[in-house]
């Protein structure tokens, strides 16, 4: 049993700003641009180690320009923002889709816990 999936598609939906991943599990997730870019695996976003991560606030409106691929075993998403230091891992691009509902409801108490007012886009 495989027990790391792997991408079969990604596809960037700008208009929606969305990449929607799809694994070779079955498994198919529709991830914000939003929540790629606030849960950034980059050491700018979360730090060099425990407790040093940094609440990524005004991302509301966050595209991807580019999807870069890197190996066999990642990508590095480049941002409209000029954000384009994190590699994205099968594994944390599974991670982030398969704990989507968790880590949204984690980063709106952050944002609320340190005063800041998420922005209604439509």
């Amino acid at each position: 049993m495989q027990s790391n999936p792997r991408p079969t598609n990604i596809v960037l939906h700008k208009q929606s700003r969305a990449l929607e991943v799809s694994f070779d599990n079955g498994e198919q997730f529709h991830l914000p641009c939003e929540f790629l870019r606030v849960y950034s695996p980059s050491a700018e976003v979360r730090g060099h180690g425990p407790g040093q991560e940094v609440l990524q606030t005004g991302k509301e409106l966050v595209n991807i320009t580019e999807v870069e691929g890197i190996g066999a075993y990642a990508v590095r998403l480049h941002f409209d923002d000029g954000h384009d230091t994190g590699i994205y891992s099968w594994e944390t691009l599974y991670e982030l889709g398969s704990k989507q509902d968790e880590y949204w409801r984690l980063y709106l108490e952050a944002l609320e816990k340190a005063g800041f007012q998420r922005k209604v886009v439509s």
